[in-house]
């Protein structure tokens, strides 16, 4: 989404700017905030729509997973763009809110609440990332899509591998700084 949008909006491709990641975060810190928000949308919206319509159709929670799993996989390595996309942040948490709008509900309060405080937006994916196992096991008695969930969370998580060596650094950007 990032992509499309920046070359839309006569900017230059994300994954050569900033973090070199296309996500909202980094089109925030070299774009501007309404292009981001946009992004952040495009992206949540990536990850809901397939969800939504898959149950809608009444699937099995093991084709459901799937559906969730394909889309933020597919949003992560996107056959289009040389599979390089972003890390899947708001595609992940689209998912989550079409399997069970609870949990979605909790991940982004984590999100929100850790970004507020702190200020680093990497440091909130990954917290939320690690508590998405917990949090959908209480609220989704479903062994596949908990799987799905932990399978998501792993790879957002292994996604985040530069951040985390940042944030233990102590040079990981803040939300806001460019």
């Amino acid at each position: 989404m990032a992509i499309i949008l920046c070359r839309l909006a006569g900017l230059p491709d994300p994954r050569t700017q900033g973090s070199g990641n296309p996500g909202a975060t980094n089109v925030l810190r070299f774009g501007n905030k309404n292009l981001a928000i946009i992004v952040l949308m495009g992206d949540l919206f990536k990850g809901l729509l397939p969800v939504l319509f898959a149950k809608f159709l009444g699937v099995s929670p093991l084709v459901l997973a799937f559906t969730g799993f394909a889309a933020f996989f597919g949003h992560c390595y996107p056959l289009f763009f040389s599979f390089k996309g972003g890390k899947g942040v708001a595609t992940a948490l689209g998912v989550m809110l079409g399997i069970s709008w609870l949990t979605g509900l909790l991940l982004v309060t984590t999100w929100l609440l850790i970004a507020v405080v702190f200020r680093i937006s990497s440091l909130a994916a990954i917290i939320a990332a690690l508590l998405a196992p917990f949090v959908s096991f209480l609220f989704i008695p479903v062994p596949e899509l908990i799987a799905m969930v932990f399978f998501i969370s792993s790879l957002l998580i292994w996604r985040h591998r530069k951040n985390i060596h940042n944030l233990f650094s102590g040079i990981e950007p803040k939300i806001g700084r460019r």
